[in-house]
């Protein structure tokens, strides 16, 4: 059974607000716009990261997080990818391989809006954590937490961090 602490769109921000959920799970997942390598440095430093590189990211982040992150986690097939589209709505960059190999769970950010559906055609979860960053048209800052145990994800919270002004 693993905890995880789904973000993404940090902007090169972090602070005691997010570090506070990271030391509660056993891994984060970051998808995308990152901004300054600190933030993923400091997320490492406490527990561990997997990550994809965003549009806003530099060839640093480039060379160290891959574009896609195709990987079994316990008994899940996920996909990661920043820009990834959503159900009936998949970017062309990989509506073809979405449609032929589809993931169980399936994790972009990009847009900063939170969203958790569940497409019935690819009998696949989408998630997108929205944002936790400060920069960006959002006005709640927010990540998702959730539970993987064998082939089951489970306990799916929306952790908002706090409204914008």
């Amino acid at each position: 059974m693993k905890k995880i602490l789904l973000l993404s769109d940090t902007h090169s921000h972090i602070d005691k607000q997010i570090l506070k959920y990271v030391v509660q799970a056993d891994e984060v997942w970051h998808a995308g716009d990152i901004g300054d390598l600190k933030v993923t440095d400091t997320l490492k430093a406490l527990k561990p990261l997997r990550a994809v590189y965003g549009n806003i990211d530099d060839d640093k982040a480039r060379r160290e997080f891959p574009e896609n992150d195709r990987f079994f986690c316990e008994g899940v097939d996920v996909w990661m990818t920043h820009i990834g589209g959503y159900p009936n709505k998949y970017n062309g960059r990989i509506r073809e391989e979405i449609h032929k190999n589809p993931p169980k769970l399936f994790i972009c950010g990009h847009s900063h809006i939170l969203k958790v559906i569940f497409d019935k055609k690819l009998d696949l979860l989408h998630m997108n954590p929205g944002a936790c960053g400060k920069h960006g048209f959002h006005k709640v800052r927010t990540m998702l937490r959730f539970t993987i145990d064998g082939e089951k994800i489970s306990d799916l919270e929306i952790i908002e961090l706090e409204k914008r002004v």
